[in-house]
C-alpha cells in the first residue's frame, strides 16, 4: 500500500550495516556475547517498532510488543541457526507477539470474527489504496486504519503494507488462507467506507463514521 510506506524487518540492516553483519551479531549473541545482543537490538528496534505499531495501532501496545519480541528472541537465541536472516526471524516473532496481544484484546472485548462469509467486490478499483492518491486521502486512510478492529488491521497491514502472501499471513496468525482472504476483504471494505465517511463532502461525517464502526464491530462479533 503505497500510501503507508514501511520497511519490512526482513529488508533492514540497521545503521547501514549489511544483513550479513546483523546476522553475525545474532550468532555472536547466541554464543554468549551480551554486547552483540545489545547491538542487535539497537540496529533492528526501529523497524521492529514500526511493524508492531502498524499491527496494534498505538504506541503503548507497540512498545509492549517490541519488549516481548526481544525477550523471546533472547530466550530463543540458542535455537537460531542462521538458516534465514535474523531480521526475518525477528519479523516472525514480532508478528506473533502482536497477534497474541490482539487475541487477548479480542477475548477481553468478547469479539469473535466469523470467517465463513462469501467474498465479493474484489475489483481493484474498489480497493482503498486507489482512493489514496492525494495527501488528504492518505491522511484519512491512516486515520481509518487506526480505527479498524485489531484482527482486521493485522491482516491488511501484513498484506498491503508488508506485502506478505496470504499463505504467510495465515501461517503467522494461525488461521486458514480462506480466513485471511475474508478478513482482508472486510478490512479493505471497512477502510473504504470509513474514508468516505470522513470526507468533508459528506454531511454528518462523525455520526456516519460512528455508525460504520458499530456496524463493523457487530459484523465481526
Amino acid at each position: 500500500m503505497s500510501a503507508l510506506p514501511a520497511t519490512p524487518l526482513s529488508e533492514v540492516a540497521g545503521e547501514d550495516l549489511p544483513v550479513e553483519t546483523v546476522d553475525a551479531l545474532a550468532l555472536a549473541a547466541r554464543d554468549g556475547d551480551g554486547e552483540a545482543f545489545e547491538k542487535l537490538v539497537v540496529v533492528t528496534s526501529s523497524a521492529c517498532y514500526q511493524l508492531a505499531y502498524r499491527l496494534v495501532g498505538n504506541g503503548e501496545d507497540a512498545l509492549d510488543v517490541v519488549q516481548e519480541t526481544y525477550l523471546r528472541a533472547y530466550r530463543g537465541l540458542r535455537r537460531f541457526r542462521g538458516e534465514s536472516s535474523v531480521t526475518t526471524w525477528l519479523h516472525r516473532i514480532t508478528v506473533n507477539c502482536a497477534a497474541n496481544l490482539v487475541e487477548r484484546r479480542s477475548r477481553s472485548a468478547t469479539t469473535v470474527l466469523d470467517d465463513e462469509v462469501e467474498l465479493a467486490d474484489q475489483r481493484p478499483e474498489r480497493d482503498p489504496e486507489s482512493a489514496a492518491s492525494a495527501a488528504d486521502d492518505r491522511g484519512r486512510l491512516v486515520e481509518a486504519l487506526g480505527e479498524l478492529p485489531h484482527a482486521l488491521r493485522l491482516v491488511v497491514v501484513l498484506r498491503d503494507v508488508y506485502d506478505l502472501p496470504h499463505r504467510e499471513i495465515a501461517k503467522e496468525l494461525g488461521i486458514s488462507q480462506a480466513a485471511a482472504k475474508v478478513r482482508l476483504h472486510r478490512a479493505r471494505r471497512l477502510l473504504r467506507e470509513l474514508m468516505f465517511a470522513q470526507s468533508p463532502a459528506m454531511d454528518g461525517g462523525a455520526s456516519e463514521r460512528g455508525a460504520l464502526l458499530r456496524a463493523g464491530a457487530s459484523e465481526a462479533s
